[in-house]
């Protein structure tokens, strides 16, 4: 087969948060072989190559407006899973949805999924995601057994914590820099029913938060706070925990039904009746500083008498993908390419800091009037990837509303929140920044582990085949780099 095999577009290809794109050519792979055809494809035509899976990172993780896209999730097949150890070997375009969908009916569920079910493993791998039990559990790298990646000069390598043990720790969270992943292979939980027993926890302010969430975390097997940062003076930073834990094997009196795949199908229909799909335009009504600090005061107050009432059950997929619940909601912060959108600006922060700093950042936001849409708290322990965002300690993630009004504005204020986060010893996640500058991570990294990063990028990728506008933006050290 030769090179016309290749599937190629020219296409706008855009970052989940709509505010970040670039027009170019789209590269479809297929296999391993279609893949070593789209490098050659890239270096004839003199362009780089910008790795990309599920398109779910916010910012301009998977753009390459200086190349050629690579789309790598037709790469998609199952390719085998043990349902005794529940080890799971999936091609890299394979997606979360795809994983758990696999094995659940086996008595298993990924050990670590992000907020929606649609990012390809490979995605996952190279942002490093996380979840809502990360404090106990770490990253998708901490689960990840081994991989195979397609090095810029076409051997495919295998890589675990034995075999090319420092190329194993540079790819997981190596921003897709250092080469493909093709296979991954992974440890995956057991579990004995497809439920999860929930429990919400209502709190008056940051603080009591962060309490709560600390006498929990040696209990429960999952949590997260929803923050109501419009909030202000005593009540600064108040919002709603939820505690999720597995059922024990014999909790559930029917786990051959909860086990389904139809059980944990979110449903389509509010109520029956009204799609969800079009739930957006309504939100869209209140997207706006008025009609947000409407919806979170009204959240943190049905917060309040569900926090009243006893645990209840929920399906792993309704507890865990909780931006899938309403299809496309993005589309509430308009749908202008560019010019209307929204970015997450979500700062890790260690625990001895992180009250002082989050405090901070509330008000410099509420001062500015530049007030998050959504909060989300988490807590966190570390990671041994070299490129790791995690701490022993906590992350905020806010959602900004993107305006053309604002946008140059909020780009500042996001940088002033950064200089706070960085004199604490704070770091970022990739996936969800649009924001930081060249120089940034020098200030976050240990010096030693991004030398060694960028000695390994010069080894395997002499030549910059694999470029991202993210890579450029915040990593380019030289003209020659950018």
């Amino acid at each position: 087969m030769g090179e016309r095999s290749v599937e190629r577009a020219f296409e706008y290809v855009e970052g989940w948060g709509m505010t970040a794109g670039a027009h170019g050519r789209v590269l479809r792979p297929r296999s391993v072989e279609e893949l070593s055809q789209c490098f050659a494809i890239a270096r004839r035509e003199g362009r780089s190559l910008g790795i990309r899976g599920g398109g779910n990172s916010y910012g301009d993780a998977s753009i390459n407006g200086r190349g050629h896209s690579l789309d790598c999730s037709r790469m998609n097949r199952v390719l085998n899973f043990d349902p005794v150890s529940g080890v799971a070997n999936l091609e890299a375009g394979a997606t979360i949805e795809q994983l758990w969908k696999h094995i659940l009916p086996h008595g298993f569920w990924p050990r670590v999924v992000s907020g929606t079910m649609f990012p390809t493993l490979g995605g996952a791998a190279a942002m490093n995601i996380h979840g809502k039990n990360n404090f106990a559990v770490g990253t998708i790298g901490d689960a990840i057994r081994e991989f195979e990646i397609l090095l810029a000069n076409g051997e495919l390598r295998r890589c675990n914590r034995e075999l090319n043990a420092d190329l194993f720790h540079a790819a997981i969270g190596g921003l897709g820099m250092l080469g493909v992943f093709t296979r991954i292979e992974l440890d995956t939980k057991r579990v004995h029913s497809g439920n999860l027993s929930v429990r919400a926890i209502s709190t008056k302010n940051l603080a009591e938060m962060m309490d709560a969430m600390e006498a929990r975390r040696t209990q429960a097997d999952y949590l997260v706070g929803w923050v109501d940062c419009f909030s202000r003076g005593r009540a600064l930073g108040r919002g709603l925990i939820h505690d999720a834990n597995y059922l024990s094997e014999g909790e559930d009196p029917d786990p051959r039904a909860s086990l389904t795949i139809q059980h944990q199908v979110l449903p389509a229909n509010i109520m029956g009746v009204f799609p969800k799909a079009e739930v957006w335009r309504a939100l869209s009504l209140f997207n706006h500083d008025l009609g947000m600090c409407f919806v979170n005061k009204t959240k943190y107050h049905a917060g309040r008498l569900e926090a009243r009432g006893k645990p209840h059950l929920l399906s792993h997929a309704g507890f865990a993908f909780l931006l899938d619940y309403v299809p496309n909601w993005k589309w509430a912060y308009g749908r202008e390419r560019l010019r209307h959108g929204l970015i997450q600006y979500q700062s890790f922060v260690p625990k001895d800091a992180a009250a002082a700093v989050y405090t901070e950042l509330l008000e410099r936001c509420q001062r500015a009037k530049l007030i998050p849409y959504l909060g989300v708290f988490k807590r966190h322990r570390p990671d041994p990837f070299w490129l790791t965002h995690a701490v022993d300690g906590w992350s905020f993630a806010m959602d900004f509303k993107v305006t053309p009004e604002n946008r140059a504005r909020l780009w500042r204020h996001c940088a002033e929140l950064t200089e706070v986060v960085l004199a604490a010893g704070g770091r970022f996640y990739f996936a969800k920044d649009l924001v930081l500058s060249a120089g940034d991570p020098e200030r976050f990294y240990p010096p030693q582990i991004l030398a060694k990063f960028r000695s390994l990028k010069r080894e395997l990728d002499p030549e910059g085949l694999f470029e991202t506008d993210l890579w450029r933006r915040a990593f380019a050290q030289s003209p020659k780099d950018a």
